[in-house]
C-alpha cells in the first residue's frame, strides 16, 4: 500500500472553475454598468442596447448543446481554456468598435453574440469535470461552489468596473475584464487534467475515493480524445481510447433530460430578472436614488453567492441520508417553489426596502437549487453529462432572452407587479417538473437504487 499522503486536487481545480464562473459574470454585467457611457459613445437608444445582451443570451443558448458535446469529445481542460480566450477577445473588441463606423450597432451585436458562443462553454464544460472528478455524494458542494461564482462575480462587477470607468474610461475597463480572463484560463490549462488519472498531483488514495462515487456504477467513464502533440504523449498522461458516440436518441427520449429544460426555463426566466431589470426596478419603479439602488441592487448577488454553496451542502447531507429523491429533487422543489413565493410577496410590498430585501431573499432560495440541476444532469448523463447539460442548460438561457422582452413589455401594460407574480407563477412550474425526475435512472433507463 502506497504511503503517499491524501490530496486534494479535485477541490483546488473546483475552486478554480469558480474563479472563471465569476470572470465569465464579470465579462456579461460590465456592459450593464458601462451602459450609461456605451450609449452616449455610440448615440444608442435603450432599445438598441438591450439588443445588446439579447443577441448575447441568443448566442450563448444557441451554443449550449455543442459546447456540451465539445466538452464531452475534448475533455473540459481544453475547451474551457479556448471558451476563455475566445470571449476575452471579443471582450476586448467590443470596446475597440470604432465610433466612426457607419454601422456601430450592428458591430456590437456581432461582439457580444459572439462572447456568448464563448462562454457557452463554461458551465458543460464544468459538469464534464464534474462527472469524471467528483464522487457523486459530494456534486452538490462542488456545483454549489462552482455557481457561487455567478453572485460574486455579479456582485463585484459594478464597484471594480465602475472604478476604471471613473479612473480610466470604460473602454479600458473591458480590456482590463479581458486580460483577468486570459490569465484565469491559462492558470485552468496549466494546472487541469481531464481525469484525474491524468494528474500528477492526485494520491492514490483520491483517485480511489474518486472512483468509488462515479456515476451510477460506472467505475470509469471514457477519457475524451487525447493530443496527438508529442509533447503531451511525453508528460506521461496515457493516451485515452476514442470517445464513443452521443446518445443523441436516449437524451432527447430522457424524461428527466426534458423536465429538467422545462425547469431550467423557468429557472432562467426568473433569474434574468434580476441579471437584467433589478437595478432598473429598484430606480425608476420604487423610486430609490443612484447610490441606494447600487446598493439594493448587490443584495440579490449576496444571496445568491451564499446559496450556492449552502445548497450544495443540504443536498448532498440529505442524498447521503435520505436518498437522492430528497436530496437533489426536494431541494430543487423546495427552493424553486420558495422564490416564488418571495417574489409574490416581495413584488407587493409597500416599502421599498422590504421589497428589495424579500426579492433578494427570492434570488437566494431560487439559486438554492442550482446544485441540483447540475448533480442529477451529471448522474444521469455519465460520460456525456456534458451535452446532456449543455442541453438543459440552453432551456434556461432561452428563459433569460424571454425575461429580457417580456418582463419589460408586461409591466408596461400591467405593471410591475404583474412582471413580477408571471415569474412566481413559472417558479411554481418549474418546481413542479421536478417530480417528473427520477434521480437515480441513467439515459439507458437504468435505475440505481439510491
Amino acid at each position: 500500500m502506497s504511503d503517499q499522503p491524501a490530496s486534494r486536487i479535485r477541490w483546488l481545480l473546483v475552486t478554480w472553475l469558480f474563479v472563471l464562473s465569476a470572470v465569465a459574470f464579470l465579462d456579461r454585467v460590465n456592459l450593464s454598468v458601462a451602459a450609461t457611457h456605451l450609449e452616449a459613445d455610440y448615440h444608442l437608444s435603450d432599445v438598441q442596447f438591450g439588443a445588446l445582451s439579447t443577441f448575447f443570451l441568443i448566442g450563448y443558448a444557441l451554443f449550449q448543446t455543442p459546447a456540451g458535446w465539445l466538452a464531452d469529445k475534448w475533455g473540459p481542460r481544453r475547451v474551457l481554456a479556448g471558451g476563455v480566450i475566445w470571449w476575452g477577445v471579443f471582450t476586448a473588441l467590443t470596446a475597440s468598435v470604432p465610433t466612426t463606423w457607419r454601422y456601430p450597432l450592428a458591430a456590437l451585436i456581432l461582439m457580444r453574440f459572439l462572447l456568448g458562443i464563448g462562454e457557452a462553454v463554461v458551465y458543460p464544460s464544468s459538469n464534464q469535470f464534474i462527472a469524471r472528478w467528483i464522487p457523486t455524494q459530494e456534486r452538490g458542494i462542488a456545483n454549489g461552489l462552482i455557481f457561487a461564482g455567478v453572485g460574486v462575480g455579479s456582485a463585484v462587477t459594478p464597484s471594480l468596473v465602475t472604478f476604471i470607468i471613473l479612473h480610466q474610461g470604460w473602454r479600458f475597463s473591458f480590456w482590463v475584464c479581458a486580460r483577468i480572463g486570459f490569465a484565469a484560463g491559462l492558470v485552468w490549462f496549466l494546472g487541469s487534467r481531464d481525469t484525474p488519472e491524468q494528474h500528477p498531483r492526485v494520491s492514490s488514495a483520491e483517485l480511489a475515493v474518486i472512483r468509488q462515487g462515479l456515476t451510477l456504477g460506472q467505475k470509469k467513464l471514457p477519457a475524451p480524445l487525447s493530443s496527438s502533440n508529442p509533447a503531451d504523449k511525453a508528460s506521461g498522461n496515457p493516451t485515452p481510447a476514442l470517445s464513443p458516440a452521443v446518445p443523441w436518441s436516449l437524451i432527447l427520449r430522457s424524461r428527466e433530460v426534458w423536465a429538467m429544460t422545462l425547469s431550467y426555463f423557468c429557472y432562467g426566466y426568473v433569474a434574468w430578472i434580476f441579471f437584467a431589470w433589478f437595478f432598473t426596478y429598484l430606480a425608476r419603479v420604487r423610486g430609490l436614488n443612484l447610490k441606494t439602488s447600487a446598493f439594493y441592487a448587490t443584495l440579490p448577488f449576496i444571496a445568491m453567492a451564499i446559496s450556492c454553496p449552502l445548497g450544495g451542502l443540504i443536498s448532498d447531507w440529505l442524498t447521503k441520508r435520505k436518498g437522492r429523491y430528497v436530496g437533489r429533487c426536494g431541494v430543487a422543489v423546495f427552493g424553486i417553489a420558495l422564490a416564488g413565493i418571495f417574489l409574490a410577496f416581495g413584488s407587493t410590498a409597500s416599502s421599498p426596502q422590504v421589497a428589495s430585501i424579500v426579492l433578494a431573499g427570492g434570488a437566494g432560495a431560487l439559486y438554492l437549487s442550482q446544485s441540483s440541476f447540475w448533480s442529477v444532469s451529471a448522474d444521469i448523463g455519465g460520460a456525456f453529462s456534458g451535452s446532456v447539460s449543455g442541453f438543459m442548460n440552453m432551456g434556461a438561457q432561452f428563459g433569460g432572452a424571454v425575461t429580457a422582452s417580456l418582463t419589460p413589455a408586461i409591466a408596461a401594460r400591467f405593471g410591475w407587479t404583474a412582471s413580477f407574480l408571471v415569474a412566481a407563477s413559472l417558479s411554481i412550474l418549474g418546481a413542479l417538473a421536478w417530480l417528473f425526475v427520477n434521480p437515480n435512472r441513467g439515459l439507458a433507463g437504468v435505475t440505481e437504487r439510491s
